[in-house]
């Protein structure tokens, strides 16, 4: 059997981040009636899983090492989050044209993917499974000589859950399909959210129209 081909080439951009609103347990489902949504002109993503080696010590030397891990920690700057979003993932109270944000907010469990693009047109889609986002910060500063715009960050944190065809619990997968191709692309929607990617039908893949 021929030995897989490595691609060492660098991303170059992100893109395409969605989110979808789960039901409480530990599947794949979403809740129904809920619409996979797309958020617009994502800038940075960056995603922190750390981890620590954690030693037993015995008769003056190491006698076992083992991995402790820690939260997995997404941080995510847009052009604009819109305020429809915003409400989604939040858990916010809106009435009479007002948005309003308080202690007793509940923000509901998301799934959330997105896109890092290669120049040669692949794209390895990222997955972070089971999560909470958090309130940003509101900022604004005055215009000066030039124009500048105010992008907004949000952050949020993750959780392991089931994920269908793996045995253990897990808080991200990663899926990478060739320029043109969406096999992995939609295998790892359904897997995420339980619904195909939007514009499609199951079985769904192959190569973009």
């Amino acid at each position: 059997m021929p030995e897989e081909q490595k691609n060492y080439t660098a991303s170059t951009g992100v893109d395409e981040f969605y989110y979808g609103v789960l039901a409480d347990s530990g599947t794949a489902i979403m809740l129904a009636g809920e619409d996979i949504e797309k958020v617009e002109f994502p800038q940075t993503i960056g995603i922190e899983m750390p981890q620590e080696i954690v030693k037993a010590y015995g008769g003056n030397k190491i006698a076992e090492m083992a991995v402790s891990a820690g939260d997995t920690t997404v941080t995510s700057a847009f052009h604009k989050i819109p305020t429809e979003d915003k409400k989604k993932l939040l858990g916010l109270e809106a009435k009479n044209g007002i948005t309003a944000m308080g202690a007793e907010d509940n923000p509901p469990y998301v799934a959330v993917i997105f896109a890092k693009t290669y120049q040669s047109g692949r794209k390895e889609w990222v997955a972070c499974l089971k999560g909470i986002f958090t309130r940003p910060n509101i900022n604004a500063q005055t215009k000066g000589e030039s124009v500048e715009f105010n992008p907004e960050e949000i952050n949020a944190q993750f959780m392991d859950r089931e994920l269908e065809g793996f045995d253990k619990l897990k808080s991200v997968a990663t899926a990478e399909d060739a320029a043109g191709e969406t096999k992995n692309r939609d295998a790892l929607f359904m897997a995420t959210f339980g619904k195909p990617f939007p514009g499609t039908t199951p079985p769904a893949g192959g190569v973009e129209g």
